[in-house]
């Protein structure tokens, strides 16, 4: 997909339409884990104005099979990180596919709870959850949203940003 064609795009699109007084700025990188977001979030704080970080981390790492306890500590650490800078954070809820069985994803959705529970952050609900259970959504690998869910997410997430103390439109 083009990056116009994406829901963060898409969303910003919305958000300027409505004259909200912030942007979204996607600082993901296609096939990134906790422990690369980790490594790359002090430059993208030292470089970029943000008023609220929202972490969309960790589907890549369960795809993986990578530790639970891993996961989590890399997460505490990224909201650490903004927290020290007095940035706000919210972290999203992330799901993945049964493939490791209902043990590894009971242990990793608990992941999610637990770290924002420990931190006092919100926990957005998962994006993709309107989406992924729709096969004509989705692309061929089932995991990734095609272009045509793109607004779905946009609007869903659009719903959810209402909800923090920083984006009010």
């Amino acid at each position: 997909m083009k990056p116009e064609q994406g829901w963060v795009h898409l969303l910003n699109e919305q958000l300027k339409a409505d004259n909200a007084d912030y942007a979204l700025h996607n600082a993901s990188i296609s096939g990134e884990t906790t422990t690369g977001g980790l490594a790359r979030l002090p430059n993208i704080l030292a470089k970029e104005k943000i008023d609220h970080l929202i972490i969309e981390l960790g589907g890549n790492d369960g795809l993986r099979g990578y530790s639970p306890k891993l996961i989590k500590n890399n997460l505490l650490q990224m909201i650490s990180l903004a927290q020290n800078k007095n940035i706000p954070v919210s972290l999203m809820q992330i799901k993945i596919t049964p493939n490791y069985g209902p043990r590894y994803n009971k242990m990793f959705e608990q992941v999610f709870v637990d770290v924002a529970k420990q931190t006092q952050v919100p926990l957005l609900p998962f994006f993709v959850e309107q989406v992924a259970r729709d096969r004509t959504l989705m692309q061929d690998d089932g995991i990734h949203p095609n272009a045509k869910a793109q607004a779905i997410i946009a609007e869903y997430v659009g719903q959810q940003l209402k909800q923090l103390p920083l984006a009010k439109p």
